[in-house]
């Protein structure tokens, strides 16, 4: 394994400074609790354990709201999970859609096994193959500055696959009630206060 020296909720607290209204879905465990570290929203949607599944339910929200900028943060392990994704979004190119991958080339919330990204498989040479016309590999500081650009500005889709240590951080832990997340998350797209929300 490769010593890399990006820290995941550093990028993201610098690239996601700005997020304005951006909506965000993010795959289980650890990228789950590094957006909420960020604070909690109501545009934030938590899939906890839905393994594989982070970047359709992303690319499903950029083709229905084509006005909003979807960003999907997800973890090596669950984007290998959900390669498949990468050819239905690499054929339908939601401008408004980025995925960014924090890529420890471990499976963190398993016992950190390797996964295929530490044996040679490159995720972002993967989308670019699939269509996507904006793909990077993020490695240094200098690359890192440059996630805000992709993530919220860019046209997508774009994936940028951020190298980042492995490392144990404080769990920040959203809400886990799967109703009200979809409830809180839906009130907010249609900009309305729905009635079962404090």
């Amino acid at each position: 394994m490769t010593d890399f020296i990006l820290r995941r909720r550093e990028i993201l607290k610098a690239a996601l400074a700005d997020r304005g209204d951006t909506l965000f879905v993010t795959g289980l465990g650890s990228a789950t609790w590094d957006l909420a570290s960020l604070g909690d929203r109501p545009e934030n949607f938590y899939l906890w354990g839905a393994m594989g599944n982070a970047a359709m339910i992303g690319l499903g929200l950029a083709i229905a709201r084509p006005d909003r900028r979807v960003v999907v943060i997800t973890g090596d392990g669950e984007m290998l999970m959900g390669l498949t994704s990468l050819s239905t979004i690499g054929a339908r190119r939601p401008k408004n859609l980025a995925i960014c991958v924090l890529d420890n080339e471990r499976y963190t919330e398993t016992g950190r096994q390797p996964t295929a990204t530490g044996l040679g498989t490159d995720l972002a040479a993967v989308a670019a193959a699939c269509g996507f016309p904006q793909t990077a590999t993020l490695r240094t500081e200098a690359d890192a500055a440059r996630l805000g650009d992709l993530l919220l500005r860019n046209a997508g889709p774009v994936m940028a696959v951020a190298k980042v240590v492995d490392e144990t951080l404080p769990m920040a832990v959203p809400p886990r009630d799967g109703s009200y997340l979809k409830t809180r998350f839906r009130a907010n797209l249609l900009g309305e206060r729905s009635a079962t929300l404090p």
